[in-house]
């Protein structure tokens, strides 16, 4: 499957604000962000002119990125957001928060979203006692997400897990640090998602055209 293999914080700068790609690195000085605020390459600090159609992109590929997904699968998740009861762009993005691997990271396991992604296809967790090795799984109130046993001496897992009150926790996910589990309470509100800021109100725009 076609992914992007090159620098993580590129993309921060193309999109000209944080999307927490780096894990803890984000948090300190040596973001690239904090020290080069511009786009990359030659032309990074030219003035560019952007219209209406190149705003609505931008924050299309803002969201994109900072769940890691592909063209396809995000309009796949478009469409479900669509057809659902509410606002579209909200419900667009709580069904990105609903993945599994968007799970593992709120609840502080991994430092970013691809590194969650990466421990779920290895099989290192278990929803509601069955192993899940899909990270597009999506989870429901209620479901318990529990590290197996024998990944609970895993070095990076339990670093994540010292230092997930950097970031905190959110409202809608309740962790047992000593358990290694945590459990998932209620679907996230829109209010409570605001890292990143996104405008999903533009996405639902470029997608009506």
């Amino acid at each position: 499957m076609a992914r992007y293999t090159g620098s993580v914080c590129r993309q921060c700068r193309r999109e000209n604000m944080k999307l927490f790609l780096k894990g803890d690195r984000c948090y300190t000085d040596k973001c690239a962000i904090e020290r080069r605020n511009y786009a990359p390459g030659q032309h990074g600090q030219g003035r560019i002119k952007v219209s209406d159609y190149g705003t609505q992109l931008r924050e299309k590929q803002r969201v994109k990125r900072t769940y890691g997904l592909l063209e396809k699968q995000f309009r796949s998740y478009f469409k479900k957001a669509d057809q659902m009861k509410g606002v579209t762009g909200e419900n667009l993005l709580v069904l990105l928060e609903r993945r599994l691997d968007s799970m593992v990271y709120r609840l502080g396991f991994a430092s970013s979203r691809n590194e969650a992604r990466q421990l779920v296809r290895h099989g290192h967790f278990l929803v509601n006692g069955r192993k899940v090795n899909i990270p597009s799984y999506l989870v429901r109130p209620g479901d318990e997400i529990t590290l197996r046993e024998k990944s609970r001496e895993v070095v990076r897992i339990n670093e994540a897990l010292d230092g997930v009150m950097r970031r905190g926790v959110p409202s809608w996910v309740e962790l047992d640090r000593a358990g290694f589990k945590g459990t998932v309470k209620t679907l996230p509100v829109r209010e409570e998602m605001t890292t990143p800021a996104f405008n999903e109100r533009l996405i639902v725009e470029l997608y009506s055209k």
